[in-house]
Formats: structure tokens, sequence, C-alpha cells
């Protein structure tokens, strides 16, 4: 182990251990006359919900546990509220009010002795008009393509602002948040800003005064990313660490012969959390074929928090790195979570994939235990077996569905290899061209089915072919299925 990395790893169990230590506290204050009774305030930190009050006439009081200045998102759930938030800067014993006439509370009067929130007022402030009318958007349902205009405004307005103000965690929050969403806008090709936005990073590192150099560093990261991996390329390993500090390598799980799927997630997103169940028992059921890491992105001591709250079953890692320089740049293209990334045991990138639905994991992992395909545009369903002679060819399917859900198999199905297509010729175990719903139960609300689907002959028996519930939009495909 060198010397960085005995740094490294000395400063995250500093971290580790630091959450456990009694804190002092924030108050942040809040009141409107219009807040309906009943509405939620919350303070996130890390993307993590730490504290929360519900408004009574007009007001909420959140006493929000903080050692140093601290980054807080405020959002209010409630009738006439924005589903958007309300950037805060605490410190122990700081009491930050705030006042409104209205819901828009990203707009309220923010009353703080801490400097920072008076560079956030400050942007606010000059972006009022174009902050309003985003806002106003985020009431009800908008179009994508009003959102962004307006999204586009206040990032242009913030460029144009910031060279005026002092290099602070505020300011430098807002730039590293216009970096981040250039890199999202940037796969749509929709961020004309590009050049001001390289021009200002470069003139706002070179006036920093010392100790934010991570915070450059990830913005940095966000204009110029490191390549980021796609299928068929060879895995990078990575150093994380697990809940008691001791750190491990993403190639240590690479041995006899298993597959590994990284999962890049969060405490902070709800579709995260979803995941874990399913995912706990699929990889519990094939831990011979397949070893699971969670690359957990949260603040060190948030993730060692809840994650004592958490059943976990598979790896649970973290970097430390909250997405600034850390391993998810070599993986993920988007900043989003969770995302997941399948790795043969050869060590190469085979499949990438974002968000969640019921069954993804047991269709996943079925078609690890099937002859080799590629089921990553439709992971609840996969190959069992495969018969091939001169007179047909069967294909033995199983899918995974939440119980309620139903699949669809067209006639029009066929199988494609050699250049031509082969035609569906009978179904056994699932009706053609109508809503089938799995009934066996494998676990909680996932249900699945098995059924079998024969072909005309291969005329020249082909290395591998593909399946497709013809040709309609977003068709039950499944590639690559091999016959070796």
């Amino acid at each position: 182990m060198n010397k960085k990395t005995i740094i490294t790893a000395l400063l995250a169990l500093i971290a580790l251990t630091g959450w456990a230590q009694s804190t002092k506290t924030a108050t942040i204050k809040g009141y409107s006359p219009a807040l309906k009774d009943g509405t939620v305030a919350t303070s996130y930190i890390d993307n993590a919900p730490i504290a929360n009050d519900t408004v009574v006439g007009g007001h909420f009081t959140l006493n929000v546990p903080v050692a140093e200045l601290t980054h807080s998102d405020l959002m209010l759930n409630g009738e006439g509220c924005p589903n958007t938030s309300l950037s805060l800067y605490l410190k122990p014993d700081a009491v930050i009010e705030l006042t409104g006439t209205d819901c828009l509370y990203p707009l309220w009067k923010v009353d703080s002795p801490i400097a920072e929130q008076q560079t956030s007022n400050r942007i606010i402030e000059h972006n009022y008009d174009a902050v309003k009318e985003y806002v106003l958007l985020c009431i009800g349902e908008t179009t994508w393509g009003k959102t962004q205009h307006a999204v586009l405004k206040v990032l242009k307005q913030t460029m144009d602002l910031l060279p005026s103000l002092p290099v602070d965690a505020a300011s430098l929050h807002e730039l590293e948040y216009v970096a981040l969403l250039k890199k999202n806008y940037d796969a749509l090709d929709v961020f004309p800003y590009t050049q001001q936005l390289k021009e200002l990073e470069a003139a706002t590192a070179a006036r920093a005064p010392k100790g934010f150099e991570q915070e450059l560093a990830a913005i940095h990261a966000l204009l110029y990313p490191p390549h980021v991996l796609q299928v068929s390329e060879e895995a990078v390993d990575g150093e994380l660490f697990d809940l008691q500090g001791n750190m491990h390598h993403l190639f240590e799980a690479m041995v006899d012969g298993r597959y590994v799927m990284l999962v890049f997630w969060s405490f902070g997103c709800g579709v995260s959390l979803a995941t874990l169940p399913e995912l706990n028992e699929v990889y519990l059921r094939n831990k011979d074929k397949l070893d699971v890491i969670g690359v957990n992105l949260d603040k060190l001591s948030t993730w060692q928090k809840y994650a004592q709250e958490t059943q976990i079953d598979f790896k649970n890692w973290n970097d430390g790195k909250m997405r600034r320089g850390g391993i998810d740049g070599h993986y993920c293209d988007y900043p989003a979570t969770p995302i997941f990334i399948m790795i043969s045991p050869q060590g190469r990138v085979i499949w990438k994939n974002m968000g969640y639905s019921i069954g993804w994991f047991f269709g996943m992992a079925e078609a690890l235990k099937g002859p080799k395909q590629d089921n990553s545009s439709y992971l609840w369903g996969a190959v069992r077996q495969t018969e091939t002679n001169a007179e047909s060819t069967k294909v033995h399917f199983r899918i995974y569905l939440a119980k309620n859900d139903c699949f669809n198999i067209p006639k029009e199905s066929y199988l494609e290899a050699n250049g031509k297509r082969y035609k569906l010729t009978a179904a056994d175990g699932v009706k053609l061209d109508v809503d089938n719903n799995p009934e066996v139960n494998t676990f909680g609300i996932i249900n699945y089915t098995d059924f079998t689907l024969t072909f005309e002959p291969f005329d020249t028996i082909p290395e591998s072919f593909d399946f497709k519930a013809g040709d309609g939009e977003g068709a039950f495909v499944i590639r690559n299925i091999s016959l070796k």
C-alpha cells in the first residue's frame, strides 16, 4: 500500500467515525401566510433528509445537526409548493429565517449571519425573474422545452454574475451546478455556453483562495471528464471502502468465473432504495455466478448512518469522493442513480443500464444461467434453453414481472440469423397477440412465467441468433443468443 493510499484510508476512517460524534444544530425558521397546514418542510444534506417539520399557521422550524459550514437543500411539500429546492448554508448555532407571502419559497427573503448565504442571496436576486419563471414551471405539468429554456436562462445569468462574486463555498456550488447541467445537456447538444463556462472555470481557479482544491477539481472533471467506459471495453479497477473503513478493489470480486454487477446508488434516491429488496434476493440466490458491488455515492457519514438501518446483503462500498473524481466517472455516462454496469468474468463491460423496473434483476440473473445472450434491452426476459434440428428451432423463455403486469408476444415474432428471418410457427405456455400475466410467484410481488416458441428451422446452423417480438416500437428483443 503506497503513501497516498494510506493517507486516503486514514481520512476515510476519520470520516466514518466522525458522523457519530455529537454535533450542534443550525435552526431554520420559515413563515408564509400562504402555506397550508400540513405542508412538510425538509432539510436535505448530501441528498439525504436530515430534519423535517410540519407547517402550522404558516410557520415551520427545522433543527438541523451540523458540525461545520454545510450546504443544505430545503424542500416544501404541500399544496401550491413548487417541486424544487432552496439552497441554504448552515453553521452550528446559526439561525436562518425565511419569509415570504406566497408558496414560492426559492424566492423568499433569507436572513442569515452566514457569509456564504449572502453570496447565494445575491445570485437569487440577480436571477430573480428567470428563477421565478422556472419555479412557476415546477408547479403542475409543463413541457421539457419550456423547462429547458428557463433553466438555460438561469445558468447564463449565473455565469455572467459569478466573476463579480467572491470565490467561496456558495459561488463554487453554483459553478459546479452549471458544469453538472452542462454535462447532462451535452448529450442533447443543447448547451450553448461551453466556451464561456470553460473560461469562467479557469478564471475562478486562478483567483480561488486555498482550501477549495476538491471543489475546483470536481468542476474541472465535469468540464474535462475522463473517458467513460462503453460496452465491450475493458473494466478499470478502483479503490473503495467498506463500512468498517477497510479498503477494497473492484477487481477483488472478479474471481471464480463470476460476473460482477456494479450498482451506483444513493440513499437520497427513492429509485435506488426501491431496487434493494430484489437486488438482495437475486444476489443471495446467485452468489456462485454473480457478485454485486454497491458503490454508494453519498457522503461517508451519511452512508454509514443510513446503512445501519437498511438491509444490504451484497458488497456495500464507497470511494468517499461523492462523484468528485471518483470511480463513477469511469463508468457512468450521467450523474444519475441508480446506474448498473455488468462486467464479464473476462473483465469487460457487457451492458449498462439506468433506472429500475420490477423483475429486472431476476431476468438479468436468468440470462447468466442460460445460453450466452444479450438481454440488456429487455431485462425482464431471458432465454433458458434452445433446441435446433432439421424440422424446427425451439426457444425456451422465462419472463419476470410484477404480478399485475403483462407481456405480449405477437404472431409476427421471428428469429434473425444468416441474414434472414425465421418465422414463428407455434407457441406453448403463452397466448399470442394478447396480454399474458406471469402466474408463478418467486419473490414478493414478482411473478414469472415459462413458455416455448417454435420457429422455422435454420437452413444453416449459426453460431448465434437474435429473437425479436415483431418490429413494433419497444418490442421484446434478445440478441446474440449463442448456440455453442
